[in-house]
């Protein structure tokens, strides 16, 4: 109870101190270039980052620049201290937040790790262990925080590393919100030099007697219960002693902590756990099947597979069982080629988030460069640049607002979800490791290797796909469930209707206990297809095996709650959980709730739906749709039909929006398919208004189109130009209840005029804009419409003519295959109004 309270008493502190700081905007992670910076440049970028409409930064020291060897500032020592103490003053003063890595680059490691402290590996040859270190080092890291990388599972290594940053604050009155753990990538380190004794202890026999066992690989018997036992033992280590001991650590000393457990050879659900704010990773580009999105064709699935919501559910799930309020996301890693990431390809990646249950994106990221420094400036060696010197910089305003609104209302919002799956991490655990040093490592690339492999991927594959809302559970969460007169399950921060148990082979014993508790009080729980058919632990096992299976029966027979069902899905009906039939159209969603009342966001990233009649299964009355995009809510047209409450939803592929209860009286129906359509044809003149190199001549086309066709000068061009055309309208159109300008396609932002009055700024998908009729009349319209694109065919000619812009230490700047990044030989990237241009209406 004691640490409860004064975990209450920091967050409140924590609050007192940062009132003006925003969770609700984006914040983003800013990298530190050899730490090169200096207090001038700090305020100049923090107030850019603030009239952006960001609400934090992320400080991650990495590597450093050529050139400015003499401006380095190794970490924590005063001066880093004293430059990190000014950004946090100025933060507040901007009402930004400000977090930092305790360390350099990742994972941690640095100077004062010795070879004793170090990650070790094992193998098994000939008979004899073989015990060597991994000899990894820390990876980018930055001037001062060098060196081997730390023993994840050493009884005192974590405790050691922090011994640095125990003496560097001690002085230190201006610290940031919140220290941040990078994804787990200590990769081989699977031993530590005290494991067979803790491995007695926890698992009550000697593994040094069963070494072969651990390395079978021909199936003997016993052998995949030992392994299950040395993965457990891994995961119990990794808990205790590396995460336990950096969370308990940094609120001690006033910190939040922001932790990616991903990557980890334990079970991400108790990892996620320890942390204040859980957080995921969006790596790479999802394969979203909406019309006009682009993907760039070079990024490799096989090497690093694609971002999935279900992998994105481990951080959220924790952090809604536990009643943590944010979970964050390290978002938009990769997401294409440098100089090639639009924000309409940003828009779908962070509604995947939202439906997953993230609330608080970090945006990766932003590089640190100082004022004076030529075009691009620093870059990190990984796509996405969300810095100042973007192509989309003007326009990341618009973003941020999207954001803000969606986020304000997810962090106001608490849970609802149905069911709850419980996670068999010791199936996985039976199988053959595909990652180094043969434990299995559950990251977020490759879900297939350890995720979408079990049944429990099938089925929370089904669950996603079918509308139900869901959290995982894992066997340490079990023990902290109860359950009330009705039967619900209660967490600390969220009940449920049902515990749904996977297909699964392998159950440990404490699991059932636990299981047979919450049915003794009347919890429902489905096991779906079978019961679970063997216990784990190598000791003892036969007896332990027996009345594992008498156990399991007598739970089936003597609680009706407990359920065992092939179709699942039934069950799940018998149980009182809510199916949202009209996900199967494609529609991903979450549902919470607001003030008492159901809350759903829903994000359109499919290619099926576009209208039609639905019925949430939480609403009552009337129904109001929510535009984070617009700002502005509509109440939607309602019926009854077959005994259910329907709305009229509206929502093309690329949209998203908020539903609600509203008070408001019902709309008429407005349908959006087949609407009359007014193609605006004429000549169209081209004006280039800003941009790099320089202004290409001004041209003319019959119809929208890519400017590059217009001459050399505009295939290089980087910036704006503005599209024009004098246009009528037919008399019907002028009385028409709806009108949306539709401008097709459009690379990549566009700023729209009509007859000199703004309506607007299309930048994600799909590119359109409602107006009032009084904006038009029958005779002499005029349209303009002012579109930005990338900056890659710039960096066609950067490229060749100055390549020294590319000077940084480490991996230096690669494409996305990893290789040394080239723009040179790039063929020009369509730009500008490529339509067709139109007017929509009804």
């Amino acid at each position: 109870m004691r640490s409860i309270i004064l975990f209450l008493l920091l967050i409140c502190s924590l609050s007192g101190n940062a009132q003006s700081i925003s969770t609700a905007k984006p914040w983003t992670y800013w990298w530190w270039m050899g730490s090169a910076v200096n207090k001038e440049d700090i305020t100049a970028q923090l107030e850019q980052f603030s009239r952006s409409g960001l609400g934090g930064v992320h400080i991650i020291p990495i590597y450093g620049v050529k050139g400015y060897e003499n401006e380095f500032v190794p970490f924590l020592t005063d001066h880093w201290l004293d430059v990190m103490q000014h950004t946090v003053i100025e933060g507040k003063r901007l009402g930004l937040g400000v977090d930092m890595t305790t360390g350099t680059g990742w994972p941690f490691g640095g100077p004062n790790v010795t070879k004793q402290m170090a990650a070790k590996t094992i193998s098994f040859k000939d008979g004899k262990w073989i015990i060597v270190p991994t000899k990894q080092e820390v990876k980018r890291a930055a001037p001062g925080g060098e060196g081997l990388v730390f023993d994840p599972f050493h009884p005192t290594a974590m405790s050691t590393y922090l011994t640095r940053f125990d003496s560097a604050f001690v002085h230190t009155k201006e610290r940031p919100r919140s220290m941040y753990m990078d994804s787990y990538e200590a990769y081989g380190a699977n031993w530590t030099d005290d494991f067979l004794r803790e491995f007695k202890k926890r698992r009550g026999y000697d593994l040094s007697n069963e070494p072969a066992m651990l390395t079978d690989t021909t199936g003997k018997p016993g052998s995949v219960l030992v392994k299950i036992d040395y993965h457990q033992t891994l995961a119990e280590l990794l808990r205790e002693r590396y995460a336990q001991v950096w969370t308990k650590w940094s609120r001690e000393k006033g910190f939040l902590t922001r932790y990616q457990a991903h990557g980890s050879p334990g079970n991400l659900l108790d990892l996620y756990d320890e942390a204040d704010i859980p957080e995921t990773e969006s790596f790479g580009t999802s394969r979203f099947p909406i019309p006009g999105l682009r993907i760039d064709p070079d990024y490799s699935i096989k090497q690093f597979g694609t971002p999935n919501p279900l992998a994105m559910k481990f951080a959220s799930s924790a952090a809604h069982f536990s009643g943590k309020k944010l979970v964050s996301s390290e978002t938009g890693t990769w997401l294409a080629n440098h100089f090639k990431v639009s924000l309409s390809q940003v828009k779908p990646q962070i509604d995947e988030l939202l439906t997953a249950g993230i609330n608080h994106i970090f945006y990766h990221g932003t590089t640190y460069s100082p004022v004076k420094e030529s075009y691009p400036g620093w870059l990190f060696y990984a796509s996405t640049n969300f810095g100042p010197a973007s192509h989309f910089a003007e326009h990341f305003s618009l973003l941020n607002q999207y954001v803000e609104r969606c986020q304000k209302l997810l962090q106001g919002s608490r849970p609802d979800n149905d069911v709850l799956v419980y996670f068999p991490i010791h199936d996985l655990w039976s199988t053959p490791a595909k990652s180094g040093g043969g434990v299995h490592l559950l990251e977020v690339h490759h879900v297939d290797r350890w995720l979408l492999q079990l049944p429990f991927g099938q089925l929370t594959t089904k669950l996603w796909q079918e509308g139900y809302a869901f959290d995982y559970v894992s066997d340490r969460q079990l023990t902290r469930l109860s359950v009330d007169q009705a039967g619900n399950l209660a967490s600390e921060g969220s009940t449920y209707k049902t515990i749904i148990i996977p297909p699964s082979t392998f159950m440990p014993e404490e699991t059932l206990r636990e299981l047979e508790r919450l049915a003794k009080a009347g919890a429902r729980i489905v096991f779906a297809d079978h019961l679970p058919e063997k216990v784990t632990g190598y000791n003892l096992n036969e007896n332990r095996q027996k009345q594992f299976v008498a156990s399991l029966a007598a739970l089936k027979s003597k609680h009706p709650k407990v359920l065992v069902d092939k179709d699942w899905q039934a069950a799940l009906r018998k149980q009182g959980v809510v199916q949202e039939q009209w996900a199967k159209q494609g529609l991903t969603f979450i549902r919470k709730i607001e003030n008492g009342k159901a809350l759903y966001f829903i994000a359109n990233v499919g290619n099926t739906f576009r209208e039609g009649w639905i019925s949430p299964g939480k609403f009552k009355g009337n129904v109001e749709r929510y535009d984070a995009l617009s700002d502005q809510s509509v109440t939607l047209a309602a019926r009854k039909e077959k005994g259910e409450n329907q709305i009229f939803l509206t929502l093309l592929p690329g949209q998203s929006c908020f539903l609600r209860e509203s008070d408001q009286p019902a709309e008429q129906v407005i349908s959006s398919i087949n609407p009359k359509e007014y193609p605006l044809t004429g000549s169209w003149n081209i004006n280039f208004v800003k941009g790099k190199p320089s202004l290409p001549a001004s041209g003319q086309l019959t119809k929208p189109g890519s400017w590059v066709i217009l001459s050399d000068t505009a295939r290089y061009f980087s910036g704006t130009a503005r599209y024009s055309l004098e246009f009528d309208v037919p008399s019907e159109l002028l009385s028409s209840k709806t009108i949306t300008l539709d401008l097709g396609d459009v690379r990549e932002v566009a700023a729209v005029k009509i007859n000199g009055r703004d309506i607007g700024t299309a930048w994600s998908i799909p590119f359109q804009l409602r107006l009032i009729s009084e904006l038009l009349r029958e005779k002499g319209n005029k349209l303009e419409i002012e579109v930005t694109n990338l900056s890659a065919n710039y960096m066609r000619l950067r490229d060749k003519q100055a390549p020294d812009w590319k000077k940084f230490y480490d991996i230096n700047i690669v494409d996305i295959t990893y290789k040394k990044f080239n723009a040179e030989n790039w063929e020009p990237m369509p730009s500008g109004l490529l339509g067709p241009v139109k007017f929509l209406y009804h």
